[in-house]
């Protein structure tokens, strides 16, 4: 059974900026400074060129292929079985760990001391539940939580900024060249969630018009959001935003409006929703497709009948992302989830490089450098990372290799 399309433009750029404006903007500023130092925002730089360029092979390839899946769909048309597989297994393992770090940004600013984790717990087991009854809801549900996202950074930037003429608390560390790319492949993770609108692209109305609008248009917002909200940090908490763990609620506490914190909070809250949502979506339909074609278990190919979402999958991927909330550490999340990421979008500007002259919408140069600025940044990445990335990419290789086999014998 297929998928409904019900999602108008307006939908598919709210679950983009959904998934970026919560994706990092208020968590991912500790790990980008700490490893660029005064280069954060060289870095971010960095990070939203490479983005842009994959952006733009995304769209390409979601015109021409519209269903569910993304990259993972787009390789094995483009390229093979084998590519497309590792694309979505790279996507889902990463954004997993995406779901996991955005389960405890919100509970970092929204929970009391000591009950993060339950809270965190309960956050990804009610978004699944509205994931089940149908994507109208979600697509609602996420204009809901940018609009309160969006007020909330205003709030930082409007008192931050007048403040930051006194000087940042501390001065930011000298950059290195190494620094200042693994801040940006940190950074990457914020501006990963543009894939969400590829990965819809069966429940898209005139998929082949709206996804490149809409990818485009939710990446251009978030660049400048990033951009506007990274020179407040910067300007007003310096080095100390290496090490805290509300870095836009402590800005308005430097600025002397700490009785504008809690509203801080509530619209870091609602934006770790707004991302957590769009992202349980997107791994759901590129689980979906790959269970379609048995790259992972074809019990979680079925369409709930009633609401038209594929349930087992959205329930199997919370729980997963329940089990790492439990045991994880946000910053080897952001990492991790990187990591996946960057080789997923590294597959997609190989898909979109081999597309011909009819399917062509952007210069091929612009999937040379997409596809350079993953193996870069995907290669100064934490060492942790990466080995944990390896490891597990590895033992996906080798569960299909083990599924051919059965099903050649």
């Amino acid at each position: 059974m297929p998928l409904a399309r019900r999602l108008t433009l307006r939908d598919a750029i709210a679950i983009g900026l959904g998934s970026m404006i919560g994706a990092g903007v208020f968590s991912v500023w500790a790990p980008a400074i700490g490893a660029a130092g005064s280069g954060v925002l060289v870095a971010l730089g960095i990070a939203a060129i490479v983005a842009y360029c994959n952006a733009t092979a995304s769209a390409q390839l979601a015109a021409a292929h519209p269903v569910a899946g993304g990259t993972y769909a787009y390789a094995r048309a483009e390229i093979g079985p084998w590519w497309g597989f590792v694309a979505g297994w790279c996507f889902v393992i990463g954004k997993i760990a995406s779901c996991a770090a955005m389960a405890m940004t919100f509970a970092a600013y929204a929970a009391p001391a000591g009950w993060e984790t339950p809270v965190a717990v309960g956050a990804v087991a009610a978004l699944a539940a509205v994931n089940c009854f149908g994507v109208t809801r979600t697509a609602l549900l996420t204009r809901i939580l940018v609009v309160c996202s969006l007020l909330g950074l205003a709030l930082v930037v409007a008192v931050g900024l007048p403040a930051a003429g006194g000087g940042a608390s501390a001065p930011l560390p000298d950059a290195t060249a190494h620094g200042v790319l693994q801040g940006a492949g940190l950074l990457f993770f914020a501006f990963a969630g543009y894939a969400r609108i590829a990965t819809m692209g069966e429940e898209v109305v005139d998929p082949a018009r709206t996804i490149p609008r809409a990818i485009v248009f939710a990446l251009g917002g978030a660049v400048v959001v990033y951009t506007v909200v990274g020179i407040t940090v910067v300007l007003v908490l310096g080095a100390d935003a290496a090490t805290s763990t509300a870095p836009l609620a402590d800005i308005v506490t430097a600025a002397g409006w700490e009785a504008l914190t809690p509203a801080v909070r509530v619209a870091a809250a609602a934006a770790s929703l707004g991302a957590l949502l769009a992202l349980l979506t997107g791994i759901g339909r590129t689980t979906l497709a790959m269970a379609r074609e048995r790259d992972v278990p074809s019990f979680f190919a079925r369409i709930d009948e009633r609401w038209q979402v594929p349930r087992r999958a959205e329930v199997a991927i919370a729980l997963i992302v329940i089990a790492i909330v439990l045991v994880a550490d946000l910053r080897d999340a952001i990492g991790f989830s990187s990591f996946g990421v960057l080789l997923y979008y590294l597959i997609a500007n190989a898909a979109a490089f081999r597309q011909y002259d009819a399917a062509r919408r952007y210069p091929r140069a612009l999937q040379v450098v997409g596809a350079l600025g993953c193996l870069l940044l995907v290669n100064t990445l934490p060492i942790l990372a990466s080995v944990v990335g390896t490891v597990v990419v590895l033992l996906g290789v080798g569960y299909r290799m083990v599924r051919l086999r059965v099903q050649s014998d």
